[in-house]
């Protein structure tokens, strides 16, 4: 069986046409990693660590220019002359190029999203990982940090029209740099005095320009009033671009909406199945209440428990041989207040262009957020009763193992021809194989108890729920003018989510277009994969089909039937 990503080759492979693809490819991406340093250091790729991306409307010109270039680079390559996984990485990066292109061409967010000029992203890596040498990484934070000034004075120039909501969240993530500055980067400083002293005068600075631009970003809340919805135009393209596939909003959206129905089906009988009794209209939330009482979570066992569900998943997935599991370190933290407020949780792993990714020697950040300190004991229990113990492991499966920090960890060990699958994996596969990952769980069950298996059962139906509705709201928020009114019955009722997480969705689905869709497209894409790799190879074990369809790296879920010979 093969593990390197390598297929059968067509016969009539051009030598010449594959090397001048292959050189067209590393300058595209070469390129494309030199316009977008902070992208560029959370890939692995330190060449650009002591640059910051100009966003003003010269330097966007300047980017549109070398797009257009590296478009006719690549148009004029002649891919009938091309090996299978050559074609797929040219079409992985013509979809890139042509997607970026369009969202500074035409998109434009950079002149109206706050978040996207705020230092925290680029300055995170550099002191949360310990990748390049401490003086290699201090010296670019030195650079980066005097960078700050500029590139906020920037911002306030070219931002007009900004919606209420980002700026809310700008301001939040503004004020949650300052403890990255200070708690987080004085131990690095500690380590090296000689370094220390440029590092502190360019902190200063940096710390004064970010107070200065808060202080901006509160000052336009009272005029903000633009728009997060992008509209049917827009948001279809943007959904293309996102997706890669040819499914269009509508489409999209009539599939969500019956697959919702029948989840609410297949709940409503697992409920009715634990409890005994017959299905009445509040019967699905009175069992998960059931479920949340026999699991109880609180602020401090959040972590802890995320850390036993860890272990428990990663000894059932071997045990069971679901999945090669390979070299994995997770730690569990706390989301930093930089990146806080979107997600509950997320998977954060070193970049796969980082030399310790392919052999496991970095380690994988599965972040999980905090209660807010300010809530009441009301609303902290609400959290809690919707992030129980069986929640945990839920969310445990799809962020770590089987999911994102095992599936990524088997991307990062993929190395192609091209840097392509390297440096650009498919959001639609990501999302999709983590929430497959839920639910081969939930089928294989935890190997303890019955009852426990169906608690984890039902969790994974309600976040079945949750990844339907996120498709739904995706496309009937952006496209069809959904109200928020609207969106917080169907989570609520339909979704049976406790209204802070409702509310938080809410925002999300406005300020990350698109992203919503990717559980839902990805997960149905990833399930007929496996299901056509299992007819095609019928003598194959679990292990060889989920390892095969984890060895490509993470291209779009189409491409991969190509080089899975499913087409």
């Amino acid at each position: 069986m093969r593990h390197d990503g390598d297929m059968r080759e067509q016969q009539d492979e051009d030598p010449i046409v594959t090397a001048r693809f292959r050189d067209a490819a590393a300058k595209v991406l070469d390129a494309l990693l030199e316009a977008a340093p902070e992208q560029a250091t959370e890939l692995g790729d330190h060449r650009f660590d002591d640059r910051t991306t100009e966003l003003t409307v010269e330097a966007t010109i300047v980017r549109a220019s070398m797009l257009v270039d590296a478009m006719s680079a690549l148009d004029d390559v002649d891919d009938t002359a091309l090996t299978a996984n050559d074609r797929v990485d040219l079409e992985i990066l013509r979809t890139r190029v042509s997607g970026t292109l369009w969202e500074q061409t035409e998109l434009r967010r950079f002149e109206s999203d706050p978040l996207l000029h705020l230092p925290g992203n680029g300055l995170y890596p550099l002191i949360s990982r310990e990748t390049t040498a401490l003086p290699d990484r201090l010296r670019a934070l030195t650079a980066r940090l005097g960078q700050v000034p500029e590139r906020l004075e920037q911002a306030r120039a070219v931002l007009t029209d900004m919606p209420r909501l980002s700026v809310q969240t700008a301001i939040g993530r503004a004020q949650g740099t300052v403890p990255l500055l200070t708690e987080d980067l004085e131990p690095l400083l500690e380590r090296d005095a000689a370094l220390a002293g440029p590092v502190r005068a360019a902190r200063e600075a940096a710390l004064d320009a970010l107070e200065e631009h808060t202080r901006w970003l509160r000052a336009q809340l009272p005029v903000s009033d633009g728009q997060l919805r992008l509209g049917e135009l827009n948001y279809a393209a943007r959904l293309w671009y996102t997706l890669d596939t040819e499914t269009s909003p509508d489409a999209l959206l009539t599939r969500a909406e019956s697959d919702l129905q029948a989840i609410e089906e297949e709940i409503a009988e697992l409920a009715g199945r634990i409890s005994g009794r017959p299905l009445s209209e509040d019967l699905v939330r009175e069992v998960l209440e059931q479920a949340a009482a026999t699991a109880p979570s609180t602020s401090a066992g959040l972590r802890p428990t995320c850390e036993e569900a860890l272990t428990l998943l990663t000894a059932r997935v071997r045990e069971l041989d679901l999945v090669t599991v390979p070299p994995l370190p997770v730690q569990v933290i706390g989301i930093p207040p930089s990146k806080a407020g979107t997600a509950v949780a997320y998977c954060d792993p070193p970049g796969p262009l980082e030399p310790g990714a392919k052999d496991g020697t970095l380690p994988t950040f599965f972040a999980v957020a905090p209660v807010p300190a300010d809530w009441d004991e009301a609303r902290t229990a609400a959290f809690h009763r919707e992030y129980n113990g069986h929640m945990l492991r839920n969310l445990t499966a799809h962020e770590a193992v089987p999911g994102h920090a095992l599936q990524l960890a088997h991307a990062a060990r993929y190395r192609g021809a091209t840097a392509v699958r390297t440096a650009i994996g498919s959001e639609t596969f990501i999302e999709g194989w983590a929430v497959y990952a839920e639910e081969l769980m939930a089928a294989s069950g935890l190997g303890r108890t019955p009852e426990e298996d169906d608690w984890l059962r039902l969790m994974t139906l309600k976040m079945a729920l949750r990844t339907a509705i996120n498709a739904i709201l995706d496309v009937r928020v952006h496209a069809h003018g959904m109200t928020e009114e609207e969106a917080m019955r169907l989570m609520t009722a339909r979704g049976h989510q406790a209204q802070d997480e409702a509310a938080n969705k809410w925002r999300r689905a406005l300020l990350t277009s698109t992203q919503l869709s990717t559980y839902y497209v990805g997960h149905r894409e990833i399930r007929d994969l496996v299901g056509r790799l299992r007819a095609h190879r019928p003598d194959w074990s679990q292990q060889e089909v989920h390892d095969e369809l984890l060895a490509h790296g993470a291209p779009p879920p189409r491409h991969l039937r190509t080089l899975l010979e499913l087409d």
